[in-house]
């Protein structure tokens, strides 16, 4: 295990270096490609330019999100052309009807909530079901980054606080516990959902009310 992490420091710190000419519009770049192509270290990289220029921090947080959002465009495509045979293939059938019964009540949060959570979450899944089960484009742009700015934002203030170390302390707890923090997730959605929708009939409740009176 030594040996995996201190390959993946050294990775991480390759990428870095190639980014550096790229000035500010690295984040956006690594985020891209992460999403784009294959996976990248992300977290790490972000959480470097937040730490080596915290005065910019809110700019770096809006161009990954911004880069991971659009680098999703191709797998949508993909998707949408004829995806679900490859999503099959990626998942059980049991995880196609889970994400496919997600999407039918509530496929923006379907798809934000994965955007928020950080690797081994199965993202490129989520986007390539949200193409298959015909998520419209905008509300699917906006979903990713509004997942993505949350998370990267998340990660940005654990890094002024505590360091860039921070991301490797996180991404062993989240891997070790990856179903507990999952299920906190969901619960704390479906609570959050709950009391949106008491708050919805209380105002419908009392806009009836004041038109009877």
């Amino acid at each position: 295990m030594k040996t995996i992490g201190h390959i993946l420091t050294r990775y991480t710190a390759w990428i870095f270096r190639l980014l550096v000419p790229l000035g500010i519009w690295g984040p956006f770049v690594v985020a891209f490609a992460d999403s784009a192509l294959l996976g990248m270290p992300v977290d790490a990289l972000v959480a470097a330019y937040v730490y080596k220029d915290r005065s910019h921090f809110l700019l770096y947080v809006l161009l990954a999100s911004l880069g991971s959002a659009i680098g999703s465009i191709p797998l949508y495509i993909l998707g949408y052309l004829g995806g679900e045979k490859v999503l099959r293939k990626r998942i059980s059938e049991e995880r196609f009807q889970q994400i496919h019964a997600s999407f039918e009540r509530h496929e923006f949060w379907a798809l934000m909530f994965p955007g928020m959570l950080p690797p081994p979450t199965p993202f490129k899944a989520f986007v390539l079901g949200a193409a298959v089960f015909e998520m419209r484009f905008r509300d699917f742009l906006a979903a990713i980054l509004a997942g993505r700015f949350v998370r990267f934002m998340a990660l940005s203030l654990l890094t002024l606080w505590f360091g860039p170390q921070i991301v490797d302390l996180t991404g062993k707890l989240f891997r070790q516990h990856f179903y507990w923090v999952l299920g906190a997730v969901v619960a704390g959605v479906a609570v959050w959902l709950l009391l949106r929708r008491r708050a919805k009939a209380r105002k419908l409740a009392a806009k009836g009310t004041q038109e009877i009176d």
